[in-house]
């Protein structure tokens, strides 16, 4: 049987249109808790309100990416976004290039930083004339140097009278935190005029978070059952994407069984098989055995 006819079969088992715990950031499936509504409201402030530098931070899988996915579906034709992820580099030259190559701007090979950088200003400065302002989204942001972060502070002194040319967002894990608070960074921290850390779920949200999943999926019932909620979020530290895992693995378990319903037994047997790899999981694995 092959893997597409497997998936059909699992969708169509629980009557489900998709798979509700796909890894892959998906806005359509973006569930609005208290944290991740601050989150969004303090991105929209900071590029409403024109901030140099926006910063939103929080663990890995804790749903950054698809927050900000979201609010790119919502920029009109007047934004001009660049995306740029794991910049390692602490070269200046190659960080331009970086930049233009996610703004779709070609450059010479041969190019010296100094005409890459009038080039650059030179595409903002136009994109200002024409009533356009341009963001750079940094993605994994907790891999730039200081290096990099004070080039890119340099970047946002471009500007026409009042009116800021290149604003710039920056996402990443909780350590982006401790990065920029480095006392020789002081100058690029007073530019960060909005920023949020998205907290993990409590057990709660994880619960509310699993059903509004299975929901946007096709769902016509909650099916997890309370204390395997409850059991999934101690073992993911209600972390999203580790949420994730655990209940498709959970919705391959009660596929075999015969389910829904999802139940307790089914999410204990997962972490006895050793089949989850989560935070927290090899702790209650050795409980359970």
């Amino acid at each position: 049987m092959s893997m597409i006819s497997s998936l059909d079969i699992y969708s169509e088992h629980f009557g489900l249109t998709e798979r509700p715990f796909s890894l892959v950031p998906d806005p359509s499936f973006l569930y609005w808790s208290k944290q991740h509504r601050s989150a969004y409201t303090m991105l929209e402030y900071g590029l409403m309100t024109r901030a140099p530098i926006t910063m939103i931070t929080g663990e890995v899988g804790a749903g950054k990416t698809t927050l900000l996915l979201h609010l790119l579906q919502m920029l009109d034709d007047q934004v001009q976004v660049g995306m740029i992820s794991n910049a390692h580099s602490s070269d200046r030259s190659e960080l331009i290039r970086w930049i233009m190559q996610s703004l779709s701007q070609e450059m010479s090979r041969d190019a010296s930083f100094v005409e890459m950088f009038k080039q650059f200003q030179d595409y903002l400065v136009d994109e200002y004339a024409k009533g356009r302002r341009v963001i750079l989204v940094f993605d994994e942001a907790q891999n730039l140097n200081r290096e990099t972060l004070e080039e890119l502070r340099m970047l946002t002194n471009i500007n026409s009278n009042k009116d800021v040319l290149l604003q710039l967002v920056l996402v990443g894990q909780p350590e982006l935190r401790d990065i920029v608070r480095n006392p020789d960074l002081v100058q690029f921290s007073q530019r960060i005029a909005a920023s949020f850390h998205i907290p993990a779920m409590d057990g709660d949200t994880v619960r509310s978070y699993i059903e509004h999943r299975l929901r946007v999926a096709g769902a016509k019932t909650m099916f997890f059952e309370d204390d395997a909620c409850q059991l999934i979020y101690e073992v993911t530290g209600g972390v999203p994407r580790l949420v994730n895992q655990l209940c498709d693995l959970a919705m391959v378990y009660g596929f075999s069984e015969g389910g829904p319903p999802i139940t307790l037994s089914v999410v204990r047997q997962i972490l006895s098989d050793g089949a989850f790899f989560g935070v927290g999981a090899l702790v209650l694995r050795n409980k359970i055995n």
